[in-house]
């Protein structure tokens, strides 16, 4: 046997070629290997393949802008390439000529693939570049209202992210560990730029097994797992700010709170401190307020202030805090208790903004920039937030904020997606409906039927990541890799790269597209630069002819030998090392901020109740946690064996407390209806002693599946119901963790059916 490798997001497995065909296996680096991606090959995911260019029946026949009425329930023809790329071509055409280049929105997540060259989202930009300029999209969906509030208070949440304290130094300096949302494990599965190594699972033992205390503030209580106990304070979702509020005041009255550090580090405590203390507003936030919003009692609340003080503390909250109504104010409030306690910058002390969320959190490799596919230079202006998408399409030339600027929504006559699935990552999935038919024309490139594949107009079908030779360099896993291909793609299915050139030749711009080289050479030239790049950073890499037989080159002899501490260097020379802030310093006050004039993002962290919430809900509602799947990386595999093996009847698990479960009459794999004004969708029950009261579980990646006939979402998706409204007027992200639901038994419903192609012609 042979054996050769390819990366993916969620780890790197061997190519094994046998006497039974091909078949992966997870790699030797790995210590703790991912089963997720081990499916790839499975048929039940081979079924779910796009063998062939299909075009939608009516805009086929009648043309653009066709029944749009009809996307998502109409049969496909499938064509031939030339015809593909010659109707796609014509079309982008027409819309520029027609409307000019911001009437084409360029979609793209930045998940089809964890190779360098073969990155969806790098494709699509350097083509619609090539063709004059798309409108784009900022932020992501899990890290929107964080990615604009930190700057304004401490740093880029792209650096915050690759200088997290590493685990080695939580184990050997970290006296308590407090986290919001936990350090979920089944998030660490991934990372964007490719998993070589898990680290998370023994990041966590190494701390308990050093004694450090761990305690676990959120409605779900396996979202942190340690090997020892754990301490689980159930909090009422929506509440976090509330909660660090009252361990601020609560520290702040003992006298305990580092006075040196914020005169020195910090500014703005002058401004927050009476709103703390209740002076400005007369409401001292303190233990006795915030238990009723918490559901944490005051005593609780006073007892873990007192632990904090004295021990060297990390405070770190889950990526999902920020992914609700008033998102920013957790995020800003963590950094603000933790420059409270003045241990930012020491070891196993500070802040972390997202230990678990993925797999480089905590990694001791050093970050090394390398090259990536050029997209050129986007000459349109226009952009929206990433989850503004829905109110893009429904309200073209209507005003939006976005840190401080007002804009306006573009009117979008073409959508272009390829790398990415708006019908998982997005909210309130029937009011999307209603704005998906708004284009004229929707083009994408998908590996699968997805519902937004059944949902476009012309549909290209992609090669998947292991069909394909590609460069991987993920520093922070500490490995550069020559990904391999593992199979052939099935039926027509071509490289992104491919599929855009023949467009471009229809176009008249394949030259400008391609600069004459092949994707092998490209793949050559990326190596090339990053060699030389490296080589500047001291790090010697061998020739790409060397390299591809190489395989993998580990990174570790070049790693830095000590401990890192995140903003260590801040901390030691404030003046000479000084933060991207407009002060240089942490801002527990932005004038910047506080300057916008938001009704709903002040000057400094502030409670504000959602507009949806447990806080207020009727005695029959629950607040439903969306999270991450544990058996998939967002929607992806949810046909394979290994996704499959995790669901109930076919739909996904619904996991509420048992004692709620036994008041409604639930039992494990009973059918439920899930319900809110947005809309429906069924699931199998799980009564989970670990779930908060009232606090309903529903993970994230069911592949939509509405009823024909009803529009009942039969397979458990939870974006049916969440709310397609923006976390604030400062960063539009979204605020899918405030959603109220309420559930019924069902008796009986028709089964699930996400898996089938469309019909085609």
């Amino acid at each position: 046997m042979t054996s050769r490798q390819t990366l993916s997001h969620w780890g790197t497995y061997d190519i094994v070629e046998g006497p039974k065909g091909v078949r992966l296996k997870s790699n030797a680096l790995d210590p703790d290997p991912n089963p997720i991606g081990l499916h790839q090959l499975s048929p039940e995911v081979a079924r779910t393949r796009v063998l062939r260019p299909a075009i939608r029946k009516s805009w086929l026949e009648q043309g653009p802008g066709a029944r749009p009425d009809l996307r998502g329930r109409e049969a496909f023809v499938e064509v031939s390439w030339d015809k593909a790329a010659e109707l796609a071509g014509a079309e982008l055409d027409r819309i520029r000529q027609a409307y000019g280049n911001k009437a084409i929105f360029g979609g793209s997540y930045g998940w089809a693939s964890a190779g360098r060259f073969h990155h969806a989202q790098s494709q699509v930009h350097r083509f619609l570049n090539t063709i004059g300029g798309y409108v784009a999209h900022r932020d992501s969906y899990s890290l929107a209202a964080a990615r604009v509030v930190l700057p304004h208070a401490v740093a880029p949440m792209a650096w915050l992210m690759n200088n997290h304290n590493t685990w080695d130094d939580l184990a050997a300096h970290c006296d308590l560990f407090l986290t919001l949302g936990g350090v979920p494990l089944k998030n660490a599965q991934i990372s964007q730029a490719g998993v070589a190594r898990h680290r998370v699972r023994e990041g966590l033992r190494q701390m308990a097994g050093a004694g450090v205390e761990c305690i676990n503030v959120s409605p779900l209580r396996d979202n942190m797992e340690t090997g020892a106990p754990v301490e689980w304070l159930p909090i009422r979702p929506g509440s976090d700010t509330a909660f660090l509020l009252a361990l601020a005041h609560e520290i702040r009255a003992m006298g305990a709170h580092d006075r040196a550090f914020l005169d020195r580090y910090c500014t703005g405590w002058e401004k927050f401190e009476p709103y703390l203390t209740g002076a400005g507003d007369g409401q001292p936030k303190d233990a006795d307020w915030a238990a009723p919003l918490c559901g944490i009692e005051a005593p609780t609340i006073r007892a873990l202030a007192r632990k904090m003080t004295g021990k060297r503390v990390m405070i770190n909250i889950a990526w999902a805090l920020q992914r609700a109504e008033h998102g920013e104010q957790p995020f800003w409030m963590v950094v603000t208790l933790a420059a409270m306690l003045g241990q930012i910058g020491l070891p196993g002390g500070g802040f972390g903004v997202g230990y678990g969320a993925e797999n480089l959190m905590g990694s001791p490799h050093a970050e090394l920039r390398g090259a990536s596919l050029p997209q050129g230079i986007n000459p349109v202006k226009e952009f929206i937030p990433v989850a503004r998408i829905a109110d893009m399409l429904l309200t073209p030339g209507a005003p939006f904020t976005y840190d401080g600027e007002t804009y306006s929504y573009p009117d979008i006559r073409l959508v272009y997606w390829a790398g990415g699935n708006p019908y998982h990552h997005h909210q309130d999935l029937n009011r999307l409906e209603r704005a998906w038919q708004k284009p004229d024309t929707i083009i994408v490139h998908e590996q699968a039927w997805t519902a937004t594949a059944r949902r476009a107009d012309i549909v290209l079908p992609v090669s998947m990541a292991h069909e394909r030779e590609d460069l991987g360099y993920a520093t922070m896993e500490g490995v550069v890799m020559h990904t391999h291909k593992a199979a052939e793609p099935p039926g027509l299915a071509e490289s992104d790269y491919a599929i855009f050139t023949r467009i471009a030749r229809v176009m008249g711009v394949e030259e400008k597209f391609t600069e004459n080289r092949s994707e092998a050479e490209w793949i050559e030239s990326l190596y090339a630069r990053m060699r030389k790049m490296w080589a500047r950073e001291g790090v010697d890499l061998p020739d790409y002819a060397a390299f591809r037989e190489a395989g993998v080159i580990d990174l570790q002899p070049h790693d830095p030998p000590e401990q890192r501490v995140m903003l260590s260097a801040f901390r030691a020379d404030p003046e000479g090392a000084p933060l991207e802030t407009p002060s240089g310093r942490i801002e527990i006050f932005s004038e910047a901020i506080h300057a916008m004039g938001l009704p709903d993002c002040f000057g400094h962290p502030t409670w504000m109740p959602p507009g949806e919430w447990a806080g207020e809900a009727a005695p029959d509602q629950f607040h439903l946690i969306s999270d991450q799947p544990a058996r998939k990386l967002h929607s992806q595999l949810d046909a394979s064996p290994h996704s499959l093996a995790g669901k109930i009847h076919g739909r996904e698990p619904a996991h509420l407390n048992d004692r709620d479960a036994a008041r409604l009459g639930l039992a494990y794999g009973d059918l439920v209806e899930i319900h809110n004004a947005r809309g429906r969708c069924l699931a199998s029950a799980v009564p989970d002693a670990g779930v908060a009261p009232n606090v309903l579980r529903l993970s994230t990646g069911a592949w939509f599946d509405p009823c024909p006939e009803t529009g009942l979402e039969r397979h458990g998706n939870p974006n049916v119901l969440t709310q397609d409204r923006p976390a604030s007027q400062l960063s539009q992200g979204c605020a899918a963790h405030s959603c109220l639901v309420r559930i019924v038994k069902a008796t009986q419903a028709s089964a699930p059916a996400p898996f089938t192609p469309p019909e085609l012609a």
